[in-house]
């Protein structure tokens, strides 16, 4: 478990470093920010499109063959962005990293699946918290502490050694936890897949730049949307499905996905609204608006196992309404921002916010889990880390897009009040940013409302059971026949 969680963190960690560093990265390859976008676009383009064949790989391999083939390819590709004197090398490299990434996560949540019975898998996912929180926290932190004091291929170079001694470490202590079935891969599920998730998270992410109303991003968008159509359609026909949709009818697993994709949206205020204020209006360096995340990133790394440990003891309902809560109140309190507010405030909110992740994030996302049976469990752990990428790219182009659509509309009321406030037209465009940004935490709040309410209905459901889900099955084959 120890290894496999350090690899996710490593998985994890890279994929937030390279937000701090795109500035230094147009000018050192002499690129526009929409072209350095690409760099965590198509990363995150990579993992979407590869999760949802994790679940016949996990099938088709054991876990220590599937583990260390991700690890290397993980190396290969930090390898290969450490070493680039251009940008399409560094893309590449960010690709190929991206590939190996892609596989941790889905393959790290089905281990504890498999290893832990369901009274104790909170402890457990809580410790993965680690990885999935704690890591992108602090990443901007250390990402910042290099760009100002090194070049930024050492934030490459410094992975490598660390990605190695996981590599090593697998070789020595991991163990197969899962047997070998032998399975065909569903190709047209994999085409139609790739399609759909390609297409949906490119037209999302390039909503956040171009406009919801641009021609690029509504015919992506369609044409992902058919084809998941499409694909939904042909799994649940499919005898061998690439990503088995039959998880759905456990109720309390679909509660929890649709409240995992409002915590997704939530989470992102911070990761992208917070660092754009700090150093666009107040002025703060990198490294200053990394640490401003920094303790609610230890907060939080203390609190996931005791999370886990309280969500066995008694479920994940009250530990999701208290989080949700906390995290909404805590948000309300970034909805009044302006070119003054403190630092120390925004140390204190951004950790409340923090804690309040801390309480629900693993929770709820185990209680939906721990109905599947078995063996549903690699295709269960397959669709939430699907829906969580695409989570995330409409909940970031949804940011950008209201922040940046209110920002116009408040800089058209200010003008015409620039002249008797004395406002030079600098500071209109400042104000009319804040107002922007403060009108899209509203709607972040407006996102953990809903997930608040659904919370409401979370119950402690049992595992399903292997005979149950096997004759559900077979029902639908007798019924086809």
């Amino acid at each position: 478990m120890f290894i496999m969680i350090l690899g996710a963190f490593l998985a994890t960690l890279n994929q937030t470093l390279m937000s701090v560093a795109i500035p230094e990265l147009m000018t050192e390859f002499n690129i526009t920010a929409a072209t350095a976008q690409w760099l965590t676009t198509g990363y995150m383009l990579v993992n979407g499109v590869l999760i949802p064949i994790t679940a016949y790989l996990m099938q088709r391999f054991t876990t220590r063959e599937l583990f260390q083939a991700s690890m290397f390819t993980f190396l290969a590709g930090t390898i290969v962005s450490a070493i680039a004197t251009g940008f399409p090398v560094l893309l590449t490299g960010r690709m190929i990293q991206a590939a190996g990434a892609g596989i941790i996560m889905p393959l790290l949540t089905n281990v504890i699946l498999t290893l832990f019975p369901p009274n104790k898998r909170g402890s457990a996912m809580g410790m993965v918290g680690l990885a999935i929180i704690f890591a992108p926290a602090i990443g901007p932190t250390i990402a910042g502490y290099i760009l100002e004091n090194y070049k930024w291929e050492t934030m490459f170079y410094g992975m490598i050694p660390f990605t190695v001694l996981v590599i090593v470490l697998g070789f020595v202590y991991l163990r197969n936890v899962s047997d070998r079935v032998k399975t065909k891969l569903n190709v047209l599920g994999v085409i139609l897949s790739t399609i759909g998730f390609g297409t949906l998270l490119y037209g999302f992410s390039r909503a956040g730049s171009l406009g919801w109303s641009d021609s690029e991003v509504i015919s992506t968008i369609a044409i992902g949307v058919v084809a998941l159509i499409l694909f939904t359609w042909k799994e649940l026909k499919s005898s061998n499905p690439l990503l088995d949709l039959r998880a759905f009818k456990y109720n309390m697993y679909t509660l929890t996905t649709f409240i995992n994709i409002a915590i997704t949206m939530v989470m992102y205020a911070d990761m992208m609204l917070l660092p754009l204020y700090l150093q666009n209006i107040l002025g703060y360096t990198a490294i200053e608006s990394g640490l401003l995340l920094l303790p609610g990133a230890l907060v939080m790394g203390f609190l996931m196992p005791i999370t886990g440990k309280l969500f066995d003891r008694f479920g994940a309902k009250w530990l999701a309404i208290l989080g949700m809560i906390i995290t909404i109140i805590t948000t309300i309190g970034f909805t009044d921002l302006t070119d003054s507010t403190s630092y120390v405030y925004l140390v204190l909110m951004s950790t409340g916010r923090r804690i309040g992740m801390a309480l629900m994030m693993m929770p709820i996302q185990t209680a939906g889990l721990n109905q599947l049976p078995q063996r549903l469990n690699a295709h269960g752990t397959a669709i939430v880390n699907t829906i969580r990428q695409v989570a995330g790219a409409v909940g970031t182009s949804l940011l950008v897009t209201v922040m940046s659509e209110r920002t116009k509309s408040h800089l058209d009321e200010l003008i015409p009040t620039a002249a008797t406030k004395g406002l030079t037209q600098v500071q209109l465009i400042k104000e009319a940013t804040i107002q922007g940004i403060n009108d899209a935490y509203f709607v972040i709040v407006g996102i953990g409302i809903i997930g608040l309410l659904l919370s409401f209905f979370i119950k402690k459901a049992k595992q399903a059971s292997e005979v149950e889900a096997t004759v559900s099955v077979e029902r639908k084959v007798y019924k086809k026949a």
